[in-house]
C-alpha cells in the first residue's frame, strides 16, 4: 500500500493541489491585477471565470482520453499546457493575453482531478473510494490554503507576475513527476477499454437526481471561494487587507478538513448502508442555510457561513463517490467528467454571472453595495433550492419504489397466489458495444 500511495497517489495529488491553487489565486491577486490592468467587475469576473469554462468543456473528451490511454500519460502532457499558459499569464500586459494564458491553465488542470480519481479506482480497492477520495480532495485544496497567507508573502515579495513564474516552474516538474515515477495504468495496457457508450451515463435516471443537486452546490461554492469571497469580506464585511487574507486562509484550511471529514464521515455510513447522497444533500441544505445567513446578514460571525461555503466545495468527494457506485470502472472518468462538466459548467455561470450584476450597481467609494451582492447570490440561492427539492422527490419517488418491490417480493415468498410482475427499474442496462468508440 505504501508504494501505491508514494508512486500513484501523491504524484496525482500534486497535480490536483496546483489545479486548486490555480482556480483560487485570482481572488488574492484580483485587486492588485486590476488596478495593474484597469480591470472592472465584469471583466475581473469574465478573466477568472474562463478556467472554470474550458475547463468544464474539456470534461467529457477528457475523460475518453482517461479511460483508454490511463492517468499518468493524459495528465502529465495536460500539466506541459498549463505551465505555458502560467508563463504567458505571467507575461501578459493586456486583458486578451491574460484570457488566453487562463484559458490554456484552465484545459492544462482538466484532468488533474479526475486523473486522480481514476488513478484511485483503478488502483485501491472500491470499499476504499470514498476515503481516498477524501485525501485526495484535502491535499488538493491545499493549494486553496497555499492560495492566502504564503502567496500573499510571494505577492509582496515578487508581485502577482512572481507568482505566476513561480507556478509555471512548479508545475512543469510535477508534469515530470507524474510521467517518471507513476507506473503504466492496466487500462492503458489493454489494446482498448470495453465500448460501454457515453449514453448510458446522460441516460441513467441515478445521475440526474444527483447531477444538479451537486452541480448546483459545489460549482457555487468553487466559484465564491475562487473570487467573490474575497470582495464580500471587503465591500461588506469592510475588512482590511490583512484581516481578509487571514479569513481566506482560515476557510481554505476548512476545505482541507472538511474533504476529510466527508470523507471518513462517507467510509463509515456505507458500511451501515447509507449511501453517499443522502451525506451530499444533508450538504446542500447546510450550503443554503450559510448562503441566506450571509445575504439575510443575520447576527453571526461571517467566517462560520463563509467556513460552511468553504467545506460544501470539498463535497465533491461525495459526488464522486456516489458516482463511483453507479458506473463500473471502465466508465469511471467518463462518468466523472460527464458530472464534472455541469460542476464546472455552473461555477462558470455563477463566476462571470456576478461580476455583471455586480456592474449593475454604482461603485460607492471603490465599493459595490450590498444589494448588488444580495441579487447576485440570492438568484445562485434559488437554482440550489430547487435542485434540493428535485433530489427529494427523485429519492422519494425511488424509495417508494424499492418498498412496493420488497412488499411484492415478501408476500410472494408467502405463497401469494397471484402472479408477481416486479416495476420496470429505474435503472438503465448498459450494453456494451464493440463497433462503439464511446
Amino acid at each position: 500500500m505504501s508504494r501505491l500511495i508514494l508512486g500513484v497517489f501523491l504524484p496525482f495529488a500534486a497535480g490536483y493541489y496546483l489545479s486548486y491553487l490555480f482556480r483560487t489565486i485570482n481572488t488574492l491577486i484580483s485587486e492588485p491585477l486590476s488596478a495593474d490592468l484597469s480591470l472592472n467587475a465584469g471583466s475581473l469576473g469574465l478573466l477568472t471565470s474562463v478556467y472554470f469554462l474550458i475547463f468544464g468543456a474539456a470534461q467529457i473528451p477528457i475523460g475518453i482520453l482517461l479511460d483508454r490511454f490511463g492517468p499518468r500519460r493524459v495528465q502529465s502532457a495536460l500539466l506541459l499546457g498549463a505551465a505555458l499558459g502560467a508563463a504567458l499569464f505571467g507575461a501578459s500586459n493586456g486583458f486578451l493575453s491574460l484570457l488566453l494564458a487562463r484559458a490554456m491553465i484552465g484545459l492544462g488542470v482538466a484532468a488533474a482531478l479526475m486523473a486522480g480519481l481514476k488513478a484511485i479506482v483503478l488502483w485501491f480497492p472500491r470499499e476504499r473510494v470514498a476515503l481516498m477520495n477524501g485525501y485526495m480532495i484535502m491535499l488538493g485544496a491545499l493549494g486553496a490554503v497555499t492560495a492566502t497567507r504564503p502567496a500573499e508573502w510571494l505577492l509582496n515579495s515578487t508581485g502577482w507576475r512572481g507568482i505566476f513564474e513561480v507556478l509555471a516552474i512548479t508545475t512543469l516538474a510535477a508534469a515530470l513527476l507524474i510521467f517518471l515515477a507513476v507506473p503504466e495504468s492496466k487500462i492503458a495496457q489493454q489494446a482498448r477499454p470495453a465500448g460501454l457508450r457515453l449514453e448510458a451515463i446522460f441516460t441513467d435516471r441515478r445521475f440526474w437526481r444527483i447531477a444538479p443537486l451537486s452541480a448546483s452546490c459545489v460549482g457555487s461554492a468553487w466559484s465564491l471561494q475562487a473570487l467573490w469571497a474575497a470582495p464580500w469580506l471587503r465591500d461588506v464585511e469592510g475588512l482590511n487587507r490583512e484581516t481578509l487574507v487571514t479569513q481566506l486562509f482560515v476557510t481554505a484550511i476548512g476545505v482541507c478538513a472538511g474533504a476529510l471529514l466527508l470523507g471518513t464521515i462517507a467510509d463509515r455510513l456505507r458500511r451501515r448502508g447509507i449511501g453517499s447522497e443522502t451525506l451530499l444533500a444533508v450538504m446542500a441544505l447546510l450550503f443554503v442555510l450559510a448562503e441566506l445567513a450571509l445575504i439575510l446578514r443575520l447576527p453571526l460571525p461571517s467566517m462560520l457561513p463563509w467556513s460552511v461555503v468553504a467545506v460544501v466545495g470539498a463535497a465533491t468527494v461525495l459526488s464522486y463517490a456516489t458516482i463511483a457506485e453507479y458506473f463500473p470502472a471502465e466508465l469511471a472518468a467518463r462518468a466523472n467528467g460527464s458530472l464534472n462538466v455541469l460542476h464546472f459548467g455552473w461555477a462558470f455561470a455563477v463566476q462571470c454571472g456576478t461580476g455583471l450584476i455586480l456592474e449593475q450597481w454604482p461603485v460607492q467609494d471603490g465599493h459595490y453595495p450590498l444589494i448588488a451582492y444580495q441579487v447576485a447570490f440570492g438568484l445562485s440561492v434559488a437554482v440550489q433550492v430547487a435542485s434540493l427539492a428535485w433530489f427529494g422527490v427523485s429519492w422519494v419517488r425511488e424509495l417508494g419504489g424499492r418498498t412496493v418491490r420488497s412488499l411484492l417480493h415478501h408476500r410472494s415468498r408467502q405463497g401469494a397466489s397471484f402472479e408477481v410482475t416486479a416495476p420496470p427499474s429505474d435503472i438503465p442496462i448498459m450494453e456494451a458495444h464493440e463497433d462503439t468508440e464511446w
